[in-house]
């Protein structure tokens, strides 16, 4: 357990019987009504446990006696003590969400988060390769040995079932890693799918006569998502040569193998897409970075932004025009560079 979660768990423990009833409850609505991810769990009951221990500390003894000063002493506390605007954004969210639901079941009288306004969060663009460089990153798989990558600091190599070990590659057959790198990269750049989302691939996921993916994402939310030639033929020879190869009883189904059989993780695919870059002497890129990638470079090409959220399965199209900030920097950087007027 990490010092953020025992020190969320031992305020949550200090809290009076009403709060702490409420904050379980709360956490299981995430998780079972609104079908939320662990992590998000995790950072949403974090926040609220922080503001129900400010709400005690300003004489609160239940939850009902919750109020709108109450919340907004606690966002100030939150800035006082250095919170980053994209930190207190969440925090208000947060602060909201469980309003409306203590409202909506009775452990609040009104919504009094409803009127609770939160800072705009800063937004960085993401860092973007040009099409050449992504494309330079997606083959480099296929044309050179797997480059070396640093250890993962936990001691961990993948998800894996059992004791099997790294496969022997017998002289002139092709190497089961590169081929399982090489699907790894189109599928990140080629569909733009988070790197949680391409290492929970099974098999039956790849529709081989559309060429699309069913992938599964945020919430539980179920979409398709189209992939090219290049694509296909690195997921056809994965299938027949590589995967084979390391896959042991207990792989079960996951499309993506690490070396010793398990499912590959989301750590190991981000050191390998870091490795790849680095050995091209590219920009520091992440799974994320590609994604980035995929998607300034559709819209480049003319895609329709909402096609854009589709693909990527984001939930509001706020998420999807950070995309066209990227493009519109790229056009002025291009402008200054080329135009005599600049």
């Amino acid at each position: 357990m990490t010092g953020g979660a025992r020190t969320t768990r031992a305020t949550h423990e200090a809290l009076p019987p009403a709060m702490r009833e409420a904050v379980d409850d709360f956490a299981d609505h995430l998780a079972r009504v609104r079908n939320r991810s662990a992590h998000t769990v995790r950072a949403y009951v974090g926040d609220l446990v922080s503001l129900l221990d400010h709400a005690v500390r300003m004489g609160c003894s239940e939850p009902s006696e919750l109020d709108l000063t109450v919340l907004r002493s606690w966002l100030a506390r939150q800035r006082t003590v250095g919170a980053a605007r994209t930190s207190l954004a969440r925090r208000a969210a947060a602060a909201r969400t469980f309003s409306a639901w203590a409202h909506r079941t009775g452990v609040l009288s009104t919504d009094v988060a409803a009127p609770l306004s939160s800072p705009r969060a800063h937004r960085d663009l993401p860092t973007v390769l040009r099409a050449d460089q992504a494309a330079a990153l997606v083959e480099a798989a296929g044309q050179s040995p797997a480059p070396v990558r640093p250890a993962d600091p936990t001691g961990s190599t993948d998800d894996t079932p059992g004791d099997a070990v790294p496969p022997t590659v017998p002289p002139g057959d092709p190497d089961p890693v590169r081929l399982r790198d090489r699907v790894l990269l189109e599928l990140l750049y080629g569909t733009g799918v988070r790197v949680s989302e391409a290492c929970g691939l099974d098999v039956a996921d790849i529709d081989h006569g559309r060429r699309v993916v069913r992938v599964l994402g945020k919430g539980g939310r179920e979409r398709s998502v189209p992939y090219g030639v290049p694509a296909q033929r690195a997921i056809d020879d994965w299938l027949r040569s590589g995967r084979p190869a390391v896959a042991v009883p207990g792989s079960g189904d996951a499309l993506l193998l690490g070396t010793r059989g398990g499912r590959l993780n989301p750590t190991t695919a981000r050191r390998i897409v870091a490795g790849y870059a680095e050995s091209l002497g590219l920009p520091r890129v992440s799974p994320h970075g590609l994604r980035h990638s995929a998607a300034t470079h559709l819209l480049e090409g003319g895609a329709d932004l909402r096609a854009v959220q589709e693909l990527l399965g984001h939930s509001s199209l706020g998420s999807t025009q950070i995309y066209t900030h990227v493009s519109v920097e790229r056009l002025r950087a291009a402008y200054r560079q080329a135009h005599p007027r600049a």
